[in-house]
C-alpha cells in the first residue's frame, strides 16, 4: 500500500526504521521489569510468591502508563495475564493489600531506576562473559 506513495526504496527505509524503533522500545519496556530481578531455582514457593519475586512494577504515571502500554504493572500482568492491561491499575491496590497481609514484598521503582537497572544488569552479564572468555 505504501510502495506506490513512497517508492520501494523509501518504503524499505521506513519499514526497517520503524521495526528498529519498535523492537528497541519493546526490549526496554519488557525487560525493565524482568532482567534486574534475582531469580533462583524453584524454592518450592507458591505460584503467587514466585510471580512477585520474579518481577516488579514501574511507578504509575500518565507517561509511564502510555509509554509502557500499562506494562509498568508487570506484577499484575503476571498474576492476571488475560486481564485487559488498562485495568491493571485497579487490581494493584488489591495485590498490594494481599502482599502486606502475607508479608510478601511488592516491588515498584521509578522509570529511570528501571532503565539504570537494565544497564547494570547488562554490565554485570558482560563482566561474567568476559571473565569466562579470558580465563575459561
Amino acid at each position: 500500500m505504501y510502495i506506490p506513495l513512497m517508492g520501494f526504496n523509501n518504503f524499505m527505509v521506513y519499514y526497517w526504521m520503524s521495526r528498529y524503533l519498535e523492537s528497541t522500545w519493546f526490549i526496554w519496556v519488557s525487560q525493565m521489569n524482568h532482567i534486574p530481578m534475582h531469580i533462583d531455582y524453584d524454592k518450592n514457593k507458591d505460584w503467587v510468591s514466585t510471580q512477585l519475586h520474579a518481577t516488579c512494577n514501574v511507578n504509575q504515571s500518565l507517561f509511564n502508563d502510555w509509554f509502557t502500554g500499562h506494562l509498568n504493572f508487570q506484577i499484575e500482568h503476571h498474576l492476571f495475564p488475560t486481564m485487559p492491561r488498562h485495568n491493571y491499575w485497579k487490581a494493584a491496590p488489591l495485590v498490594k493489600a494481599l502482599c502486606d497481609k502475607h508479608g510478601i514484598e511488592y516491588k515498584s521503582k521509578t522509570l529511570l531506576r528501571a532503565f539504570v537497572d537494565i544497564l547494570n544488569s547488562l554490565k554485570e552479564s558482560g563482566e561474567h562473559w568476559l571473565e569466562a572468555y579470558l580465563h575459561g
